[in-house]
Formats: C-alpha cells, sequence, structure tokens
C-alpha cells in the first residue's frame, strides 16, 4: 500500500517506519548474534542484576537476559503474526460470504458471528488454550480461534457494502460462481480497510500471547518468548526491578509499532480519499422462438416486504421484445420500470417474491430451468446496463479482467483469446484498446458507459437491458450513447429495452413505447403515435411535460398534478383515478384492461381520450 508524498513526509510515519525496521532487523539477527549466549548456562553468575558483562542481568542458570531478550523476538513476533493471520483468514471468508451466499445460508452465518461475539475474546482464548493444552500450538490456534468473531464482524459489515452494489449484480448476471464472486468482487473491494485492522490487531495478538505464556499456557520450556521471560523475572521485581521491566519493554514497544503502523496507513488512505465508486463450451439452452420473441413476459408480479406489510410495486405487467426491435419503457420515478427489469434479469433484492404466467428468455421457459441452468441461460442471452456505470464496474479489478470474466467462465476461452475478444469490443464501442489496463476511476462517466456496454457485448446476447443508461451523461454524451445502441442493435440484431423518464429521449430512437404507472401497463403504442395520439390521460400528460423550446417562458412548465397512489393501500380501481381529470365513479371501481386498439396500440383505460382531428385540407374552389 504507497502512500501520498503528504503523509511521506510526515514525522510519524518516518519514526513508525524506523520503530518497524527495527523489529524486522532485530526478528531476523537476533537468534543469529545472540542465540548463543542466551542458551549459554553460568553457574557463576546466576541471578546477578545489571552489570557491565549483562546489562540486564541474568537468569536462574546464568544466563544473559538482555541476549534472551532480543533473541525471543523472532519467535514472539512470529507466533503473533501466525495467530493473527489464522484469525483473520478464517473471520474475513465467514464474514465474507454472507454477501454471496444464499439467503438461508447468509443468516445462518451472521447468526452464528453474532453468537460468537456474545463471548469475551480473552476468556475464549483461555479456555480454548487449556482445552488444546499448554503449549505454542495451543496458544497459537486459541488466539486464533479467539480473533474470528471480530474479523468475521468487520467483514460482514464491509461486505454488506458491496453486496447491493452493481458491479456485484452486474457479476451475477454473468452467472459467476460463489467463489469467483467471493475472491474477484468481495475481497478485493474490501481489502484495505481489512488489511489496516489485521495490522492493529496484531500489536493485540502480541500481547495477548505473552500473556497467555505468562500465564503458562503458552510458549513452554526451553523455549521462551517475551511473556514467558516476564514471567521468570516477575519474582524478583522487588530486589532487580529490570529484569522484570526489561521484557515488558520490548513488548511496549513492538505492541506499539503496530498499533502506529495501523494509524499510519490509515491515515494514508484517509489522504488519498475513497475509491472512485463499484469450462467447456456449451450450447444454449434454447434460442429463439418461433415467432421471432426474444423476450415474453406475462403476468409478472413483484412483492416487497416492508415493517408496514407487503408492497406490489409490479403488478401484472406483460411485454414482449422481438428480435432486433427497440422499446421503451417509460414512466414517473417509482412506477416500477427497473424493478421489472431486474425481476427478468433475476436481481431482485433480498426478501422480493416475483410471480409470473410466463417468463421466457430466447425461447427457453426460465421457469423450467434449474437455478444452476437458469444462471447460466441469463448470463449469456441477457445483459443489463445500470444506471450508474461508476458503480455497477468494480472499482478494485482492471477493465480487462471485467471485461473478460462472462466468455472466459462461459464460453471456454483461453485467456488471449479473450482479451483479443474485449479488445474489438472497446473498438466497436469507440475506445482503445489500452483502457483494458486502467481502472474504472481513470475513465470519465462517457468511456465507463461504453465499457458497460462493451462488457455486455462480449457474450453476445439476445437482450440488451438499458436501465436509464443516459441520466448522468450530458447531452452530447448522451447521443453518442444511443447511437451506440442502435448501431449494436443494428450489427447484431439484439433487441433492447430502454428504461428511461425522458420521454422524448425515448421518443428519438425507440420503434415501440410501454408506460407504466404504479407498477402497471398502462399504454404499449408505436412511437410514432406518442406525440399526438397517445390515448391514456397519463401518457398525454408525461408528452405535454416535455420542455418546448417554443412554449411560453412566463409561465410554469406543465406537470402531471397529483402525486402516486399509496403502494401500501392500493385502489380496487384505476392507479391513477386520482390524478385523472376524465374520472367517473367506474374508474373507482374496476380495474381497466389493457385493451387492444389496433395498429399495436393498447390501452388501459375505461375513457380513453379522442384522437385529435386531422386538420381538413384546403382544396381551390
Amino acid at each position: 500500500m504507497s502512500l501520498p508524498a503528504g503523509l511521506r513526509r510526515s514525522p510519524m510515519a518516518w519514526v513508525t517506519g524506523f520503530m518497524l525496521a527495527s523489529l524486522v532487523v532485530l526478528a531476523v539477527a537476533g537468534p543469529l548474534f545472540w542465540g548463543a549466549a542466551a542458551d549459554r548456562p553460568d553457574p557463576s553468575a546466576v541471578l546477578q542484576g545489571p552489570s557491565a558483562a549483562h546489562p540486564v542481568g541474568t537468569d536462574g542458570l546464568g544466563r544473559d537476559l538482555l541476549a534472551r531478550i532480543l533473541a525471543a523476538a523472532r519467535p514472539s513476533l512470529l507466533l503473533a503474526l501466525a495467530s493473527v493471520l489464522l484469525g483473520a483468514a478464517a473471520g474475513v471468508l465467514l464474514g465474507a460470504c454472507t454477501a454471496v451466499v444464499g439467503r438461508r445460508a447468509g443468516r445462518l452465518a451472521a447468526g452464528l458471528i453474532n453468537l460468537l461475539l456474545a463471548f469475551p475474546a480473552l476468556l475464549v482464548a483461555m479456555f480454548l488454550a487449556v482445552v488444546f493444552g499448554a503449549g505454542t500450538g495451543g496458544a497459537v490456534l486459541a488466539l486464533a480461534a479467539a480473533g474470528v468473531p471480530g474479523f468475521a464482524r468487520l467483514a460482514q459489515t464491509l461486505a454488506a457494502g458491496v453486496a447491493g452494489t452493481d458491479h456485484l449484480a452486474a457479476a451475477r448476471v454473468l452467472g459467476l460462481g460463489r467463489l469467483r464472486l467471493l475472491c474477484r468482487h468481495v475481497l478485493p473491494y474490501i481489502a484495505e480497510p481489512l488489511l489496516l485492522s489485521v495490522t492493529t490487531a496484531a500489536g493485540t495478538a502480541l500481547v495477548a500471547l505473552s500473556g497467555l505464556s505468562f500465564l503458562g499456557l503458552g510458549v513452554q520450556p526451553p523455549g521462551y518468548d517475551w511473556g514467558q521471560l516476564l514471567s521468570q523475572g516477575l519474582d524478583r521485581i522487588y530486589a532487580e526491578p529490570l529484569p522484570a521491566l526489561a521484557p515488558g519493554l520490548a513488548l511496549v514497544y513492538a505492541a506499539l509499532t503496530f498499533q502506529l503502523l495501523g494509524e499510519v496507513l490509515a491515515r494514508g488512505a484517509a489522504r488519498r480519499g475513497p475509491v472512485a465508486r463499484v469450462p467447456a463450451q456449451r450450447s444454449a439452452p434454447g434460442g429463439p422462438a418461433e415467432d421471432g420473441q426474444v423476450l415474453q413476459v406475462d403476468g409478472l408480479t413483484v412483492e416487497l416486504p416492508t415493517p408496514e406489510g407487503p408492497v406490489r410495486p409490479v403488478r401484472g405487467v406483460s411485454l414482449s421484445l422481438g428480435r432486433g426491435e427497440i422499446v421503451g419503457l417509460v414512466g414517473e420515478s417509482g412506477s416500477g420500470k427497473s424493478l421489472t427489469a431486474l425481476a427478468v434479469a433475476d436481481l431482485l433484492p433480498y426478501g422480493a417474491r416475483v410471480s409470473r404466467r410466463t417468463l421466457r428468455l430466447l425461447g427457453t421457459d426460465l421457469g423450467a430451468l434449474t437455478r444452476k441452468q437458469r444462471d447460466r441461460h441469463l448470463a449469456t442471452g441477457l445483459s443489463v446496463i445500470f444506471q450508474n456505470p461508476a458503480s455497477a464496474l468494480n472499482p478494485a479489478l482492471r477493465i480487462g479482467t471485467q471485461l473478460t470474466e462472462a466468455v472466459r467462465t462461459h464460453r471456454g476461452a483461453s485467456r488471449a483469446e479473450a482479451d483479443a475478444q474485449a479488445a474489438e469490443a472497446l473498438r466497436r464501442v469507440g475506445l482503445p484498446p489500452a483502457l483494458l489496463r486502467s481502472r474504472p476511476y481513470e475513465l470519465s462517466g462517457g468511456q465507463r458507459q461504453r465499457v458497460m456496454i462493451a462488457a455486455g457485448l462480449m457474450v453476445r446476447p439476445g437482450l440488451i437491458i438499458a436501465d436509464e443508461p443516459t441520466t448522468a451523461l450530458d447531452v452530447t454524451v448522451q447521443r453518442q450513447i444511443t447511437r451506440l445502441l442502435v448501431d449494436i442493435r443494428r450489427d447484431t440484431s439484439a433487441a433492447i429495452l430502454f428504461i428511461s423518464h425522458d420521454v422524448a429521449l425515448v421518443a428519438e430512437f425507440c420503434e415501440r413505447v410501454l408506460v407504466m404507472y404504479a407498477g402497471t401497463v398502462v399504454e404499449s403504442l408505436p412511437v410514432g403515435r406518442l406525440a399526438a395520439h397517445a390515448r391514456h390521460p397519463y401518457t398525454r400528460a408525461l408528452v405535454a411535460s416535455v420542455p418546448d423550446l417554443t412554449a411560453d417562458r412566463g409561465r410554469p412548465l406543465p406537470t402531471v398534478e397529483g402525486t402516486p397512489p399509496d403502494p401500501l393501500a392500493p385502489s380496487p380501481g384505476c392507479a391513477f383515478e386520482a390524478r385523472c381529470p376524465r374520472r367517473r365513479d367506474r374508474c373507482a371501481e374496476q380495474a381497466p384492461p389493457l385493451d387492444d386498439l389496433g395498429s399495436g396500440h393498447r390501452v388501459a383505460c375505461w375513457y380513453p381520450l379522442p384522437v385529435p382531428a386531422a386538420p381538413e385540407s384546403v382544396t381551390a374552389s
């Protein structure tokens, strides 16, 4: 972990570096230079106090205590590091796995962590040291086991922040296994705070291990460490305090070094600031359906648990996309657009329940597949372009690694083949292959969005779901992204479901528009009919709210009056009834079906707006 230039000039950093270097030199050179003197008995110098020949005095066999303290640096430090590394490895795996395992296993792991945290670590270490047997191995294992709960809770907390990120959801879309998700997308993301915790825990482990040796549960004679030397000198503390204090001073020096090191590294991480946020080849389980439909959804309903009771933000949605078709999905925030897409991609949040009559992708009924088959089919048949590419891309991995994961996992491509395909995918979206070695935070917003599109193209999907892909981009880059999607549709014949709030943008390049309100599709119509021939009052209101350069600037912009209905108290009738200027008694009693008006136009309204009359042509008499 490199330190910023400002921290390299910090006096604390230099002092900590010197202290750490002195410990390393002492651990390496101590037994070599003072090992023989430390083990050489001298009956004529038994229990002597400090002198010129023995600056710290001698022990009961006449051995030089200073030499023994210096030689004990290696076992003391190595055993402490071994215990903390073992405990950290087990604890981090236990805590981090909660982000990638199933819901039931995650709850069990979280419950186990909470149970282990109920016991004081030091008491657990002493108890396990007795159970394992007094000695070096038992003490190290006892301290490692006692440290597991603390590291597990830290890793669980950090991993919980990763579990909801778009880049982990994107990795799940790719169908990566849990071990790969853990090693490539969770652990690198949380490695820095874990490293800082391990550094500071090393000092605590050193003190704890010395405490076990002091109590006779750690290192046993003829071996020795600082804790045992401290125990042996305690009997003489009133007559000769230095033989007892010297091992304690060495212990304090080493523990303080680790604590300062952790503080310096943490300060360095803070000054850097947070990272900008994030097999054999198989045949597809099913090809496109005979009618050319890439996606067929019928009666899709999503239910989410809340403290006040379950809500249904998506209710009975039906839609279909043909090969090479671009369909826009528009509506206010909270209308259920993104949840519909997430339900199709099997990426709904924890606790969500999905029901549907039909859900077919590329001619394959997803409900008829096993979990593993469904994951692989979604990974190769569908790609998702998320709204925020900064969080959808993992900041801990290079662009090349993230682009090649899917083809290496599901297409059996070698590293060289995958790299060549990734370079070609970047060229297709107008980016240089040199960006493969970059990390996401080194790119601009438009470049990151293009990388997301390139990642989706790697598996040659039949369906691309673009969820607000241009919201955070400026107008120029928005047009570039939409043109790119049109070009991709032309070159690959992939169907595109384009989700957006921007009605004008959808009308510009989509072929068909689905309008959602309060979790249902209220109108489906060709894009050419959107501006002047929409029949649902809500659709007309959305179109009217689009800013127009010819509008009177002295008047406020038109808006859709009222607010969406409360999802906890859904109305039995039309969801738009409270805001509709054409509402009648029937609207509050019965929900209107999505009726077919012909020419691909369908509307869910009991009293749809009339079609505006075309202006009459003037003929000469």
